[in-house]
């Protein structure tokens, strides 16, 4: 009699925040166009195109190329826990098209992860929300870069005219800080 026995490994990363920075910036110049429509993706790594899309998919993007992929990580956090996810959208259950590219969701997701800094020590590769007011929140990278005269770092962001490297960090009321940890699981 043969027992065949599986383990499941849970296959980790390293990721680099320099090369997430990198990544990022990669996008400047291909990401042209603020689109939030809605789009039916593959999944997982559904992406929409290149040339369009928002402030989180500069963030998706960077982070699928250190091998973390926010649509599958989310979309299933999202299925086993829907109730601690926002109910802003009137949803009854998870949408892998559009959960991971809400910024509120990636709060979540990054809150639920314990990867809020609760210190102001910006690092580059850190990830910031801010509050725009009337209901609309944003999310960008900190570059390594820093601002003309000052130690504040440049956010590599889609605020509406494709992805951009600017001096953004302070212009908004900031609502989360985020580092995701070098090995991540």
């Amino acid at each position: 009699m043969i027992v065949a026995m599986f383990v499941l490994v849970q296959q980790s990363w390293a990721l680099e925040p320099q090369k997430l920075v990198t990544d990022a910036r990669q996008q400047i110049g291909k990401t042209l166009y603020y689109d939030p429509a809605y789009t039916s993706l593959k999944y997982p790594m559904g992406d929409v195109p290149l040339v369009k899309g928002v402030c989180t998919d500069v963030i998706i993007r960077a982070l699928r190329l250190q091998g973390i992929d926010l649509q599958q990580r989310i979309h299933e956090d999202m299925k086993k826990n829907f109730s601690a996810y926002p109910k802003k959208w009137g949803l009854k259950t998870t949408d892998r098209n559009i959960d991971h590219r809400r910024v509120p969701n990636i709060m979540t997701y990054f809150k639920r992860q314990n990867y809020t800094v609760k210190n102001q020590q910006y690092l580059a590769g850190d990830i910031v929300t801010w509050d725009l007011g009337k209901g609309l929140v944003h999310i960008g990278i900190l570059s390594d870069r820093k601002s003309v005269g000052s130690n504040t770092p440049l956010v590599i962001h889609n605020i509406g005219q494709g992805t951009q490297e600017n001096n953004i960090l302070h212009q908004f009321k900031m609502i989360g800080h985020y580092r995701i940890p070098q090995h991540v699981r």
